[in-house]
């Protein structure tokens, strides 16, 4: 494959990635127009609902698109849903050549938006940079493919294991840096998710703060199976741009579900799974609102029990080179535990990056 093509591509998935956070139920994608070796239109999509990055690119390129060639990270959209169909716009522009990184997983488009293009005389190329365009939409993946959200777990520990001292001292273990990081994660999903025990022990607003740019806050998700969560809690007074969903099973009673009401939060009743609030039931219910991505910062027994429940895709785990020890101190997952090594679950696709301050994060996918 000749150099150019990947440099062009590559540089559609950096726009592609100008959005993450923001175009939720849609895909990443970024377009790049390119003639006489030269880029004469760019674009990306920038929200649901808005133009697609195809039509940005076309409207930069202008009259100019004729006999051009387009280098897309994702297939072309060829059906109506909140915006017109891409291939007619890169048809009726004479495009003459497509590059696309990887086929749409959704199955309205699914091979039949390179058909299009073909049929119109377009020379299509798929499989350029596939694997860093996969890793990009991995969320939309699984989401257009299952109607349910991509689960992030996300822990930070000391090197010997820990979430806490013996005495519950928790904050901080990890640097600063790790720290503003896991509020860049914060800033590209559409929910974050704690158990009842967290909002108790350290109290947090679950509210996206970062340093040289306004964050986006997710939707604040409570694990609470009897509805006990107390109602001065932070999450229930700090100012945010999302709304809190405390999640209940049907043991919950009903003054403490409209306590948690008048605390400004919506309650959302579950079936129990061994006395807990299921978390299926409510990954199946939360995919259904268009949810599509949740990150779990719970403690050991939430993050248990959603590795046990199988709804967990990644694991982010920052690792601080301290030693805390205390054969009572906590660790990042808790529960019975798994009693033989053969059924221990195990991370695919390991990554591994130093963070500043000496911290590191490991990332891999269940």
């Amino acid at each position: 494959m000749d150099k150019a093509h990947i440099t062009f591509m590559q540089r559609a998935l950096v726009l592609a990635k100008q959005a993450k956070g923001r175009t939720s139920p849609n895909p990443l994608v970024g377009t790049v127009i390119v003639k006489d070796g030269t880029v004469i239109g760019e674009g990306y999509h920038q929200k649901a609902g808005t133009a697609h990055a195809e039509v940005h690119a076309l409207n930069a390129a202008g009259e100019n698109a004729k006999g051009a060639t387009l280098y897309t990270n994702l297939e072309p959209c060829c059906h109506w849903g909140r915006t017109p169909p891409c291939t007619a716009a890169v048809i009726q522009a004479g495009i003459a050549n497509v590059y696309i990184a990887e086929v749409d997983p959704n199955p309205s488009v699914a091979g039949k938006g390179v058909r299009q293009l073909e049929e119109a005389n377009i020379r299509v190329h798929v499989g350029i940079c596939t694997h860093e365009a996969a890793e990009l939409n991995e969320v939309h993946k699984k989401y257009i493919q299952t109607g349910l959200p991509f689960v992030v777990l996300k822990t930070a520990m000391s090197l010997d294991g820990k979430i806490a001292t013996t005495a519950g001292e928790s904050q901080w273990i990890t640097s600063e840096a790790s720290r503003l990081r896991g509020h860049e994660i914060r800033d590209e999903v559409d929910a974050i998710l704690v158990g009842k025990g967290t909002v108790e022990r350290d109290n947090p607003s679950l509210t996206t703060r970062l340093q040289d740019r306004e964050g986006q806050d997710a939707t604040r998700i409570v694990l609470d199976s009897h509805g006990r969560t107390p109602t001065d809690a932070r999450i229930f007074n700090v100012e945010s741009s999302t709304g809190v969903i405390v999640a209940v099973t049907p043991d919950a009673p009903m003054a403490n579900i409209k306590a948690l009401e008048k605390a400004g939060a919506e309650v959302l009743t579950t079936p129990a799974a061994h006395g807990k609030v299921c978390f299926m039931n409510l990954m199946e219910t939360l995919g259904k609102r268009e949810i599509t991505s949740v990150l779990i910062e719970g403690g050991g027994e939430i993050n248990a029990s959603a590795i046990a429940a199988g709804i967990v895709d990644k694991v982010m785990c920052f690792v601080a080179p301290k030693l805390i020890g205390g054969r009572n101190a906590p660790g990042p997952i808790g529960g019975e535990g798994v009693p033989t090594l053969k059924d221990v679950p195990h991370l695919q696709r390991i990554r591994i990056t130093p963070m500043p301050d000496d911290d590191f994060l490991i990332e891999g996918y269940l």
